[in-house]
Protein backbone atom coordinates (compact mmCIF):
# COMPACT_ATOMS: atom_id res chain seq x y z
CA UNK A 1 0.00 0.00 0.00
CA UNK A 2 1.41 3.38 -1.04
CA UNK A 3 2.09 5.84 1.77
CA UNK A 4 0.24 9.12 1.70
CA UNK A 5 1.50 12.54 2.80
CA UNK A 6 -0.45 12.10 6.03
CA UNK A 7 1.40 8.84 6.70
CA UNK A 8 4.79 10.51 6.22
CA UNK A 9 3.79 13.43 8.44
CA UNK A 10 2.64 11.03 11.15
CA UNK A 11 5.96 9.16 11.01
CA UNK A 12 7.93 12.41 11.27
CA UNK A 13 5.74 13.52 14.18
CA UNK A 14 6.33 10.22 15.98
CA UNK A 15 10.10 10.60 15.47
CA UNK A 16 9.99 14.18 16.74
CA UNK A 17 8.06 13.18 19.86
CA UNK A 18 10.55 10.40 20.64
CA UNK A 19 13.51 12.74 20.10
CA UNK A 20 12.00 15.39 22.37
CA UNK A 21 11.24 12.79 25.04
CA UNK A 22 14.83 11.53 24.97
CA UNK A 23 16.18 15.10 25.17
CA UNK A 24 13.91 15.96 28.10
CA UNK A 25 14.86 12.77 29.95
CA UNK A 26 18.56 13.45 29.31
CA UNK A 27 18.15 16.96 30.73
CA UNK A 28 16.09 15.88 33.74
CA UNK A 29 18.17 12.88 34.82
CA UNK A 30 21.66 13.18 33.37
CA UNK A 31 23.04 16.55 32.22
CA UNK A 32 21.16 19.84 32.43
CA UNK A 33 22.37 23.04 30.72
CA UNK A 34 22.87 26.03 33.02
CA UNK A 35 23.98 29.61 32.36
CA UNK A 36 26.33 31.29 34.84
CA UNK A 37 24.35 34.36 35.93
CA UNK A 38 26.87 36.46 37.87
CA UNK A 39 30.55 36.90 38.65
CA UNK A 40 30.44 35.20 42.07
CA UNK A 41 32.44 32.19 40.81
CA UNK A 42 35.19 34.09 38.95
CA UNK A 43 37.72 33.11 37.89
CA UNK A 44 36.56 29.50 37.86
CA UNK A 45 33.39 30.37 35.98
CA UNK A 46 32.45 33.62 34.31
CA UNK A 47 29.05 35.24 34.23
CA UNK A 48 28.00 38.17 32.10
CA UNK A 49 30.75 40.82 32.11
CA UNK A 50 32.04 43.77 30.14
CA UNK A 51 35.32 45.45 29.25
CA UNK A 52 34.95 49.18 28.62
CA UNK A 53 36.93 51.13 26.04
CA UNK A 54 37.60 48.35 23.53
CA UNK A 55 37.52 49.49 19.91
CA UNK A 56 35.85 47.55 17.09
CA UNK A 57 38.15 45.49 14.89
CA UNK A 58 37.81 43.58 11.62
CA UNK A 59 36.04 40.70 13.42
CA UNK A 60 33.30 43.04 14.64
CA UNK A 61 31.74 43.61 11.23
CA UNK A 62 28.96 41.38 9.90
CA UNK A 63 29.21 38.46 9.12
CA UNK A 64 32.54 37.91 10.91
CA UNK A 65 30.93 39.25 14.11
CA UNK A 66 28.69 36.16 14.16
CA UNK A 67 31.73 33.87 13.97
CA UNK A 68 33.44 35.83 16.77
CA UNK A 69 30.34 35.62 18.95
CA UNK A 70 29.89 31.88 18.33
CA UNK A 71 33.54 31.16 19.18
CA UNK A 72 34.11 33.57 22.11
CA UNK A 73 30.65 34.58 23.29
CA UNK A 74 31.66 38.24 23.02
CA UNK A 75 30.87 41.24 20.86
CA UNK A 76 32.35 44.74 20.72
CA UNK A 77 29.81 47.53 20.50
CA UNK A 78 29.47 51.30 20.49
CA UNK A 79 26.22 52.87 21.69
CA UNK A 80 25.39 56.41 20.58
CA UNK A 81 22.93 58.62 22.46
CA UNK A 82 19.88 59.22 20.24
CA UNK A 83 18.73 62.25 22.21
CA UNK A 84 19.80 64.97 24.67
CA UNK A 85 19.16 64.87 28.41
CA UNK A 86 20.13 63.37 31.75
CA UNK A 87 20.74 59.62 31.87
CA UNK A 88 18.62 57.49 34.21
CA UNK A 89 19.61 53.85 34.75
CA UNK A 90 17.32 51.19 36.28
CA UNK A 91 19.23 47.92 36.92
CA UNK A 92 17.67 44.56 36.02
CA UNK A 93 18.71 41.01 36.94
CA UNK A 94 20.10 39.99 33.55
CA UNK A 95 23.34 41.98 33.48
CA UNK A 96 21.71 44.96 31.80
CA UNK A 97 19.98 48.12 33.00
CA UNK A 98 17.05 49.92 31.41
CA UNK A 99 18.22 53.39 30.37
CA UNK A 100 16.15 56.50 29.71
CA UNK A 101 17.51 59.85 28.61
CA UNK A 102 15.84 63.13 29.48
CA UNK A 103 12.05 63.14 29.21
CA UNK A 104 11.91 60.72 26.27
CA UNK A 105 9.57 57.76 26.72
CA UNK A 106 11.80 55.46 24.70
CA UNK A 107 14.20 53.23 26.67
CA UNK A 108 17.37 51.30 25.85
CA UNK A 109 19.41 48.49 27.42
CA UNK A 110 23.02 48.98 28.45
CA UNK A 111 25.37 46.80 30.53
CA UNK A 112 24.95 47.36 34.28
CA UNK A 113 28.72 47.86 34.57
CA UNK A 114 28.55 50.78 32.14
CA UNK A 115 25.65 52.40 33.91
CA UNK A 116 27.61 52.94 37.11
CA UNK A 117 29.41 55.81 35.38
CA UNK A 118 26.45 56.96 33.29
CA UNK A 119 23.66 57.42 35.82
CA UNK A 120 22.92 61.10 36.29
CA UNK A 121 25.25 62.17 33.49
CA UNK A 122 24.08 64.80 30.97
CA UNK A 123 24.57 63.73 27.34
CA UNK A 124 23.81 65.20 23.96
CA UNK A 125 22.45 63.47 20.88
CA UNK A 126 25.35 61.79 19.09
CA UNK A 127 27.52 61.36 22.21
CA UNK A 128 29.00 57.91 22.81
CA UNK A 129 27.10 56.44 25.75
CA UNK A 130 29.32 53.37 26.07
CA UNK A 131 31.73 51.34 23.99
CA UNK A 132 33.55 48.13 24.77
CA UNK A 133 33.25 44.35 24.76
CA UNK A 134 30.27 42.44 26.13
CA UNK A 135 30.89 38.80 27.04
CA UNK A 136 27.89 36.55 27.58
CA UNK A 137 29.59 34.26 30.08
CA UNK A 138 29.88 30.48 30.53
CA UNK A 139 27.22 27.89 29.73
CA UNK A 140 27.74 24.62 31.59
CA UNK A 141 26.33 21.14 31.95
CA UNK A 142 25.11 20.18 35.42
CA UNK A 143 25.67 16.52 36.35
CA UNK A 144 22.29 15.37 37.70
CA UNK A 145 23.11 11.67 38.27
CA UNK A 146 26.46 11.63 40.10
CA UNK A 147 25.14 12.34 43.59
CA UNK A 148 22.64 9.50 43.27
CA UNK A 149 25.58 7.08 43.57
CA UNK A 150 28.26 8.93 45.55
CA UNK A 151 28.15 11.50 48.32
CA UNK A 152 28.97 15.14 47.51
CA UNK A 153 32.56 16.12 48.29
CA UNK A 154 33.99 19.30 49.75
CA UNK A 155 35.27 21.53 46.99
CA UNK A 156 32.76 20.48 44.34
CA UNK A 157 30.90 23.22 42.48
CA UNK A 158 27.24 22.82 43.42
CA UNK A 159 24.04 24.06 41.81
CA UNK A 160 21.05 24.39 44.11
CA UNK A 161 17.52 25.71 44.22
CA UNK A 162 16.83 28.84 46.27
CA UNK A 163 13.33 27.71 47.20
CA UNK A 164 12.77 28.03 50.95
CA UNK A 165 16.07 29.81 51.65
CA UNK A 166 15.26 33.14 53.26
CA UNK A 167 16.88 36.30 51.84
CA UNK A 168 17.23 34.71 48.40
CA UNK A 169 14.93 35.24 45.40
CA UNK A 170 12.62 32.25 45.18
CA UNK A 171 12.24 29.92 42.22
CA UNK A 172 15.75 30.30 40.80
CA UNK A 173 19.12 28.53 41.11
CA UNK A 174 22.53 29.55 42.47
CA UNK A 175 25.98 28.12 41.83
CA UNK A 176 28.66 28.05 44.55
CA UNK A 177 31.51 25.87 45.82
CA UNK A 178 30.74 23.36 48.56
CA UNK A 179 32.78 24.17 51.66
CA UNK A 180 31.25 21.92 54.32
CA UNK A 181 28.97 18.88 54.43
CA UNK A 182 26.62 17.57 57.16
CA UNK A 183 28.44 17.23 60.49
CA UNK A 184 31.56 19.10 59.35
CA UNK A 185 33.05 22.24 60.87
CA UNK A 186 34.42 24.83 58.48
CA UNK A 187 36.80 27.65 59.37
CA UNK A 188 35.86 30.49 57.06
CA UNK A 189 38.66 31.70 54.78
CA UNK A 190 36.95 35.05 54.32
CA UNK A 191 34.53 35.71 57.19
CA UNK A 192 32.26 38.73 56.90
CA UNK A 193 32.23 41.55 59.50
CA UNK A 194 30.00 40.54 62.39
CA UNK A 195 29.77 36.96 61.15
CA UNK A 196 31.16 33.76 62.69
CA UNK A 197 34.73 32.58 62.10
CA UNK A 198 33.68 28.92 62.07
CA UNK A 199 30.43 27.11 61.29
CA UNK A 200 29.24 23.55 61.97
CA UNK A 201 26.73 21.90 59.67
CA UNK A 202 23.77 19.97 61.01
CA UNK A 203 22.28 16.90 59.32
CA UNK A 204 21.19 17.69 55.78
CA UNK A 205 23.07 21.02 55.59
CA UNK A 206 25.77 22.23 53.19
CA UNK A 207 27.83 25.41 53.34
CA UNK A 208 28.30 27.17 50.00
CA UNK A 209 30.66 30.03 49.06
CA UNK A 210 31.53 31.74 45.80
CA UNK A 211 35.13 31.67 44.58
CA UNK A 212 34.97 35.44 44.15
CA UNK A 213 34.62 36.13 47.87
CA UNK A 214 34.51 39.91 47.45
CA UNK A 215 31.50 39.68 45.13
CA UNK A 216 29.50 36.70 46.34
CA UNK A 217 26.23 36.61 48.29
CA UNK A 218 26.55 33.16 49.81
CA UNK A 219 26.15 31.02 52.97
CA UNK A 220 28.23 33.52 54.95
CA UNK A 221 25.22 35.84 54.74
CA UNK A 222 22.14 33.62 54.61
CA UNK A 223 23.19 30.27 56.08
CA UNK A 224 23.45 26.66 54.87
CA UNK A 225 21.81 24.99 51.87
CA UNK A 226 19.31 22.19 52.70
CA UNK A 227 20.13 18.83 51.13
CA UNK A 228 16.79 18.72 49.30
CA UNK A 229 17.78 21.87 47.40
CA UNK A 230 20.83 20.31 45.75
CA UNK A 231 20.41 20.10 41.98
CA UNK A 232 23.74 18.64 40.93
CA UNK A 233 27.41 19.43 40.42
CA UNK A 234 29.01 21.46 37.64
CA UNK A 235 30.57 19.24 34.99
CA UNK A 236 31.93 21.04 31.91
CA UNK A 237 31.77 24.42 30.19
CA UNK A 238 30.30 23.70 26.75
CA UNK A 239 30.05 27.28 25.46
CA UNK A 240 31.73 29.56 24.42
CA UNK A 241 33.75 27.13 22.35
CA UNK A 242 37.11 28.77 23.07
CA UNK A 243 36.48 28.30 26.79
CA UNK A 244 35.53 24.59 26.77
CA UNK A 245 36.91 22.90 29.89
CA UNK A 246 36.22 20.47 32.70
CA UNK A 247 35.15 22.33 35.84
CA UNK A 248 37.35 21.82 38.89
Amino acid sequence: MKKTLVDYCREWLDTLVVALSVAMAFRAYFYEPFKIPTGSMQETLWGFHTSAGDEKGSWDSFPLSLVKWAWTGSRTVEWISPTTGQVRCMPRNDGFATVKIGTADESWSLPTDACRALHGKFVRAGDVLWKGTITTGDFIFVNRWKWNFVQPKDGEVMIFSTTGIKALPQGTHYIKRMKARPGETYTLEHPIPGGPATVTMKDGEYFACGDNFNNSFDSRYWGPVPAENLRGCASIVFWPFNGWRVIR
